[in-house]
């Protein structure tokens, strides 16, 4: 089977899940139940990045070490993944002993190779996101992604020889236009390294907090050195798997950390002799065009959302209203809008009266069908079309225009019903067409909406998960005359 290896950035568990973690897991999940369909063999990879002074700050506060305070709340980050049905297959702890031996592994191959030296830092240190800055990059005095004041630091730190992978980086981003998607990111790297690149601190003696540094045990390692190797032990790194997975991978991660696993996770790649993989970035969900904060009380619970509306309306919303890539906005109001105007009165209203029409008024039984008429016919090559149609734009991660256009597909079926009318003309073509267009979409809606597909699938009485089918099969006409259905109830609620 061919491979794909896909992972979220693991979340730093500082505090509760926001919209933010529950958006990415989202889109991650539609891409790699996508990917399913279409034949691959998938690795979904996401969890929690644990190390790190925040977090040993956060859990003093708390009056808890360390390891009590992220054990406390990665429960919240799992729970986030179990309630909108995300279909990760690993969840990775940077605490994990397979993730330690892996962060030291990578770090004692590039220190052999000379890439590593023991040096003084001295500068601007973000605590938050755990980054060194220039006083250039910041924004009136502040970080310009927390706007919080920085610390002043200066420590004993081994250095990453970053700066010399600058014209590698560059060549790379220039020879391989999908190396950072969308373009605007990958402009946006482009313009920062006109600059000149400076070596990476890659260790702190500050606190303790961390997967300690093989070549000297009273350093631990940089966070950002620790992190982002996740994604190499998620795969058992080295090993059968990573040869098989690594070279297909893709991360998908938001705008704030672009430069972090591009530059930083590109150069400590390529110091490695390890192959650099691909990354998309999507943008922030925001609140009335701002970047949802606690300060602003603009904080959303995307679990508490789930227990109010369910996963599958919180899914469609997020996917719907988006271009991914892009930021978008967040409202409740919103969210209901599209339920109840889309999921409910489009996709609920054509599952409803073909299901209904074959329960009630023909036994069960899908018709055999007779000659068909102009508009059969129309029906019958749109169910053709529609999965390759589907399939272009999420090849090209483009989520939003694959959903629209499996939501106009069911659109055009409620026309098709409308115009056949059966209930007052012969329904035998309509029945039968109509419950091979429930099964199409069924199998194209199961990244998007899992829970509602598998509802669907089973009303319509067909065998095994419709997540276990061909993507392909979508365009067939399946469903035989005189098969079963059960008794169908509505796939979705008005708000």
């Amino acid at each position: 089977m061919k491979k794909f290896l896909i992972t979220t950035a693991i979340d730093y568990p500082s505090g509760r899940p926001h919209m933010g973690h529950a958006y990415e897991k989202i889109c991650t999940d539609v891409i790699a139940r996508y990917k399913r369909l279409k034949g691959f063999s998938v690795h979904f990879s996401t969890g929690t990045d644990e190390h790190g002074m925040k977090i040993q700050r956060c859990a003093e506060k708390e009056k808890k070490t360390p390891q009590q305070f992220v054990d406390d709340m990665v429960v919240y980050f799992r729970q986030l993944c179990e309630v909108l049905n995300i279909s990760n297959d690993d969840f990775i702890r940077t605490t994990e002993p397979r993730h330690k031996k892996t962060a030291q592994e990578i770090f004692s191959i590039i220190h052999r190779k000379g890439e590593i030296y023991k040096s003084t830092y001295e500068g601007l240190y973000c605590v938050d996101c755990e980054t060194y800055y220039q006083r250039k990059d910041l924004v009136n005095d502040k970080c310009p992604v927390h706007a919080t004041e920085p610390d002043n630091f200066s420590e004993e730190s081994y250095f990453f020889q970053m700066g010399k992978y600058r014209e590698m980086l560059i060549e790379r981003i220039k020879k391989h236009a999908d190396f950072i998607r969308p373009e605007s990111k990958r402009n946006e790297i482009l313009s920062r390294l006109k600059e000149p690149l400076k070596d990476l601190s890659v260790s702190r003696t500050s606190f303790d907090w961390g997967v300690p540094v093989p070549i000297d045990e009273k350093h631990v390692q940089y966070v950002w050195m620790d992190a982002l190797i996740n994604y190499l032990s998620t795969v058992g790194w080295p090993g059968k798997k990573s040869e098989e997975f690594w070279p297909t991978a893709v991360h998908i991660i938001g705008k704030d950390i672009v430069w972090h696993h591009t530059v930083i996770w590109g150069s400590i790649l390529m110091a490695a002799g390890i192959h650099v993989p691909k990354v998309f970035v999507h943008g922030f969900v925001n609140m009335k065009g701002q970047k949802m904060s606690k300060s602003s009380g603009t904080v959303v619970d995307p679990i508490e959302l789930v227990k109010k509306y369910g996963a599958d309306p919180l899914r469609y919303f997020l996917i719907s209203e988006i271009p991914f890539g892009e930021d978008g906005d967040f409202s409740e109001e919103s969210l209901v809008e599209r339920n109840n105007g889309e999921l409910l009165n489009n996709l609920g209203n054509l599952a409803n009266r073909i299901l209904t029409f074959i329960y009630n008024k023909n036994a069960g039984t899908v018709s055999k069908p007779r000659e068909l008429g102009v508009a059969d016919k129309k029906m019958v090559k749109l169910i053709g079309s529609y999965p390759a149609k589907v399939s272009k734009l999420m090849d090209e991660f483009n989520l939003q225009g694959g959903l629209d256009e499996v939501m106009r597909l069911a659109k055009e079926g409620n026309e098709y019903f409308q115009e056949k009318a059966p209930w007052k003309n012969d329904y035998s073509n309509c029945l039968y067409i109509g419950a091979n267009l429930l099964r199409s979409l069924a199998i194209m809606l199961g990244p998007f909406v899992p829970e509602s597909a598998e509802r669907m699938w089973e009303y319509l009485n067909l065998s095994g998960s419709v997540h276990e089918q061909d993507w392909e099969s979508a365009k067939e006409l399946a469903v035989k005359a005189h098969h079963k259905i059960k008794e169908p109830a509505p796939l979705f609620r008005k708000f």
